[in-house]
């Protein structure tokens, strides 16, 4: 019986990143033996187990055989005679394809050290077909590791299209991809997800109204880079820089699809494209089961990321309709998420990367003394009803019109 540490622990340690968690990986026992040990079993579909001190998981070694198509499609063994070299080429990438014994003895198997010097995504091997889930995953670390030059080796690449090319993405389950996409958004570089799925043919198969967007062309005086899919890339790059959360990544991931659809004759403008986009945003959400703040937010900014924009030429009126549709007065903080969406699209064009945007900066403190206004004086003169509702508007459209003119003097 011997254990290995395994996986991302080992890879991050020879990168000179903090380790965080620990995953072992156990030869030549039995889950009979593991109980014995003291050992807690934690596995629903293979034999893992907690460690009874560190409560660090511990896995039993196992292999793989591809029985039928989609992430569920095998056979798995993990007897006692499973070696630890078998356990590793069942992983995705030679870089995840490592393991340290407690010594500090590094088995590298498949040129997994190699890789991490050359600064390569590279299969394992061509078992990597077998399971569409990677190819989300492969994305996925170049989110992670594009800022330390890591890129999808061709061969991966090539590997990739052919995944596609066979239909085994249409397979996947919207859970999982959901998941890989808003672990994608967190990590440094959520663009380069986009980029490299796109790089290697599966963009389009995965997130159509994603790579509809590349070679769209904008209007140069608002977006100097010209092409939309480019802007959107940068627009998320920029969300990361500001450190942004999920919902917010993810509405800036979404707010311009409808660009994707201005008719040809239009271009390059693009006139009408919130509301078309609105029901593609919508689509997108409920395909991969996108969860429903994520989907409330997106819609949002969506709607209305070029009225935020405009903020300093709307009427009272028109401000106070869309602090209303944005459910400002119930909901300031999803408002003040759609601000920062707001400015990572800004921001994400070229040229403008360190632009002021006071429009963010007016509405967010108007909001907050439309939030502020007493209201009690109305009631208690009686009113109540349509009455009451009429005087309350009436009171916060001479509150806008009071600070939209002292922002004018």
């Amino acid at each position: 019986m011997k254990s290995y540490r395994v996986g991302g622990c080992v890879r991050d340690r020879l990168l000179g990143l903090a380790v965080n968690d620990i995953d072992w990986v156990v030869t030549g026992a039995t889950p009979d033996q593991m109980l014995a040990a003291g050992y807690t079993p934690v596995g629903r579909d293979f034999p893992v187990f907690l460690h009874p001190d560190s409560k660090q998981e511990y896995a039993l070694a196992r292999s793989e055989r591809k029985t039928g198509p989609g992430y569920r499609g095998f056979e798995v063994s993990f007897e006692p005679t499973t070696t630890i070299e078998q356990d590793l080429l069942r992983r995705d990438l030679t870089i995840n394809a490592m393991a340290e014994t407690e010594d500090g003895t590094i088995i590298d198997p498949y040129g997994g050290q190699r890789d991490l010097e050359a600064r390569y995504l590279r299969h394992v091997s061509d078992a990597f077909v077998e399971d569409p889930v990677r190819v989300l995953r492969v994305a996925r670390f170049a989110a992670r590791f594009a800022g330390m030059g890591f890129r999808v080796a061709d061969e991966t690449c090539a590997l990739i299209r052919r995944i596609g090319e066979s239909g085994e993405l249409e397979t996947l389950v919207a859970e999982r991809v959901w998941q890989e996409l808003s672990r994608a958004l967190d990590e440094p570089d959520p663009a380069a997800f986009f980029e490299s799925l796109r790089a290697c043919g599966v963009l389009a198969r995965l997130f159509p109204e994603i790579d509809a967007l590349f070679g769209v062309p904008q209007t140069a005086r608002y977006h100097p880079e010209i092409d939309t899919g480019v802007h959107l890339m940068m627009a998320l790059r920029k969300s990361a820089e500001l450190g942004h959360d999920n919902q917010t990544r993810f509405a800036v991931l979404m707010h311009d699809l409808g660009k994707g659809t201005t008719p040809a004759e239009l271009l390059p403008r693009h006139h009408g494209h919130e509301a078309r986009g609105v029901e593609l945003v919508r689509a997108f959400c409920h395909r991969w089961r996108v969860p429903r703040e994520h989907e409330a937010l997106a819609l949002l900014t969506t709607e209305y990321h070029t009225q935020v924009h405009r903020a300093f030429e709307l009427r009272p009126v028109t401000l106070l309709k869309l602090f209303t549709a944005a459910d400002m007065f119930r909901k300031p903080l999803r408002f003040a998420k759609m601000l920062d969406a707001c400015l990572a699209d800004l921001r994400g064009r070229l040229q403008f990367e360190n632009a002021p945007y006071p429009q963010a900066e007016f509405l967010a403190d108007l909001a907050q003394q439309l939030r502020a206004l007493d209201h009690a004086p109305l009631r208690e003169a009686g009113l109540e009803g349509k009455a009451l509702g009429d005087a309350i508007k009436r009171e916060r459209l001479a509150l806008i019109a009071r600070v939209q003119a002292s922002a004018t003097d």
